[in-house]
C-alpha cells in the first residue's frame, strides 16, 4: 500500500482511547492500555510508510468541560485541557513502546512533562521523523479539541486531518438512533456547515474549508482504517 498523503494530522476522540469491555460496551472512561497499543502499532506503521504523523486527543474520557453547568465554563475547559493532556502523555508512551520518537508539545506551558507549543519546532521534529502529539487544545476556554485539530492542521501544512471517531462515517442523523440515518461517503465543507452535520464544530469545518484542509472521518474500532485513510482507500467520509 502507497500512502497519497505526506503529512497528517490524526484526531482522536477521548472516549476512543477508553476502548471497550470484555462485554463489547464501554462506558468511556478512563484509558485501555489494549487500545492505546493498538493505535500505536498502527501509528508506527504509518510512520515506516514514510509520513509525518501529527495527533491531537480529545479528554472527554476524563472529562467534557461543557458538560459541566454548575460550574464556570473557563474553569470547566481548563480541566478538560489538563485531560488532554493525560491522554497525550499515555499515547506518547504507547508509541515509544513501539520505538518511535515522540514530543508531547502542549498550548498552556508545564515544562516539566511537556514542551510548550511552537509551531516552527512542531514541523522541524515532523521533517525528523518524531510523531508529535499536541496536549491543551488551543490554551483557550470555548474551543473545542476539533477546532485545535483544524488550527493545527493549517498551522503544520498538513495534507489532511484523519478524524478518528467511534462512528464509521458521517451520518444525517445519529444511526444509533435512527437506523434509517443516510450515510455519506463524500461531503463538502460547504454541505457539512450548510446541513449542520455533526461531524466536528462549526469553527473547525469553517477553519478546514477557508483553508483547503481535507478531512477522512472514520471509525477507530478498527485502527486499521488509519492505514487505509493514509493510503486513500474509501473508507468512512471524505470531506474537501
Amino acid at each position: 500500500m502507497n500512502p497519497v498523503y505526506k503529512r497528517v494530522l490524526i484526531k482522536i476522540s477521548g472516549e476512543a482511547l477508553a476502548g471497550k469491555k470484555h462485554d463489547g460496551k464501554g462506558d468511556g472512561f478512563g484509558l485501555s492500555t489494549d487500545m492505546l497499543t493498538d493505535v500505536a502499532v498502527h501509528v508506527r506503521k504509518i510512520v515506516d510508510m514514510g509520513v509525518e504523523v501529527a495527533i491531537v486527543v480529545g479528554g472527554g474520557n476524563f472529562w467534557r468541560g461543557s458538560q459541566s453547568k454548575s460550574m464556570d465554563r473557563t474553569r470547566a475547559d481548563h480541566m478538560g485541557m489538563l485531560a488532554t493532556v493525560m491522554n497525550s502523555l499515555a499515547l506518547a508512551d504507547a508509541l515509544e513502546q513501539q520505538d518511535l520518537p515522540v514530543r508531547v508539545q502542549t498550548a498552556i506551558e508545564m515544562r516539566q512533562i511537556a514542551e510548550p507549543y511552537i509551531r516552527n519546532k512542531a514541523t522541524r521534529h515532523l521533517e525528523k521523523g518524531r510523531v508529535v502529539i499536541f496536549g491543551c487544545g488551543t490554551g483557550n476556554p470555548f474551543f473545542t479539541t476539533d477546532t485545535t485539530a483544524a488550527l493545527r492542521a493549517v498551522e503544520i501544512d498538513a495534507d489532511a486531518i484523519l478524524l478518528a471517531k467511534n462512528v464509521d462515517a458521517v451520518y444525517d442523523s445519529d444511526p444509533a438512533k435512527n437506523p434509517d440515518a443516510k450515510r455519506y461517503t463524500r461531503l463538502t465543507h460547504s454541505e457539512v456547515l450548510n446541513q449542520n452535520l455533526k461531524v466536528m464544530d462549526s469553527t473547525a469545518a469553517s477553519l478546514c474549508r477557508d483553508n483547503g484542509v481535507k478531512i477522512h472521518v472514520f471509525g477507530i474500532s478498527d485502527p486499521e482504517n488509519m492505514i487505509r485513510a493514509v493510503c486513500g482507500e474509501e473508507i468512512g467520509t471524505l470531506i474537501e
